[in-house]
């Protein structure tokens, strides 16, 4: 693929200002009448020793399972900002053990034999009797195979679900 000094110029302006791969394609086409598949358009990024930008994704960090719930809190303030006084933190445990209305008919296990690729596994019975099981992978990702395909369950379920796990594990050290 050959361009001119000045359509290299264009190409690597727009990637300055953080167009996508797809977006360069069509003003390629559009401009420069030059119909390009993604490959060959890596290709010609490669070849101008030009990068797309890239742009900063958000991620929650994965769930530290080697400590213990409420460590954190024990521990020390996090860098940078004090604890809250006694009485506010002896509220949000309050808040915490209580369940809304619907979120405690989940029930969560956890097997003895953990699922191959996971870190731990089990089992969770919803509050319409439907199961599935759910485990935990080696980078803090949390899954769930349902027994009947395609189902789905509720929110309050999913959110009994995750408050009942999160009980489940601190018994047993995570």
């Amino acid at each position: 693929m050959n361009l001119d000094e000045a359509q290299k110029q264009k190409v690597a302006g727009w990637l300055e200002e953080g167009l996508k791969l797809s977006e360069i394609q069509k003003k390629l086409a559009s401009e420069f009448g030059l119909s390009l598949t993604y490959m060959e358009m890596r290709f010609l990024l490669d070849d101008l020793k030009l990068k797309p930008k890239e742009k900063e994704v958000l991620r929650a960090p994965a769930p530290d399972l080697s400590a213990k719930p409420g460590a954190a809190a024990k521990t020390g303030p996090k860098v940078g900002g004090p604890l809250p006084p006694e009485e506010q933190i002896d509220e949000l445990e309050e808040e915490e053990e209580e369940l809304p209305a619907g979120l405690g008919n989940v029930s969560v296990s956890v097997d003895r034999v953990t699922r191959p690729g996971a870190v731990v596994s089990g089992n969770v019975t919803f509050s319409d009797g439907k199961s599935a099981q759910w485990y935990l992978d080696q980078l803090g990702r949390l899954g769930m195979v349902p027994k009947e395909q395609g189902y789905r369950p509720s929110q309050n379920d999913l959110m009994g679900f995750q408050a009942q796990l999160q009980k489940e594990l601190a018994k047993l050290g995570y």
